[in-house]
């Protein structure tokens, strides 16, 4: 016992009783360790009141199966893909977003149409439409809209 230090060795003899005033005498130098082995005196008087408890029998095994249980626990891999009981909540999700693409696509398609139909209706309402006489002289239209380009030749001559 001489390699371990004074307090370690005057707590192990309060563990197994009182101490005499010879060994609270080598402790006397320190007070941090009178301090110290005051409380654990009184912790173990503490303790001493307590009633005893019946263990069961089989408490040894039961405390060594529950730490092979938690060693092997340790040796698994944190994580682990459990199919079976994430299988039902992906299926569900999949078909919730699903029937939620196919209603934003069917509601894109009523606004695309509702869009058209409103669109039409203001034209067919609309009475400033040029008459017929305008479609006759189309190409002429057409052509006065076009750039003009010099004519090389016509230049030349004029020269």
């Amino acid at each position: 016992m001489k390699d371990k230090p004074l307090p370690d060795e005057l707590r192990e003899l309060l563990w197994r009783g009182r101490l005499t005033d010879a060994e609270r005498a080598r402790a006397a130098g320190r007070p941090e360790a009178l301090a110290e082995l005051e409380l654990e005196s009184r912790l173990n008087e503490a303790l001493a009141q307590l009633p005893a408890m019946h263990v069961p029998s089989n408490f040894t095994a039961r405390v060594l199966q529950a730490i092979d249980r938690e060693e092997a626990r340790g040796n698994r891999p944190a994580w682990h893909w459990a199919w079976p009981r994430w299988l039902p909540r992906v299926a569900v999700t999949a078909a919730v977003i699903a029937c939620a693409a196919l209603f934003w696509e069917r509601h894109a398609v009523y606004a695309q149409r509702s869009a058209l139909a409103h669109s039409v209706a203001q034209v067919a309402g609309s009475s400033s439409l040029p008459g017929v006489e305008a479609l006759n002289n189309y190409e002429v239209i057409q052509r006065m809209s076009q750039a003009q380009h010099a004519d090389e030749t016509l230049l030349t001559l004029m020269q």
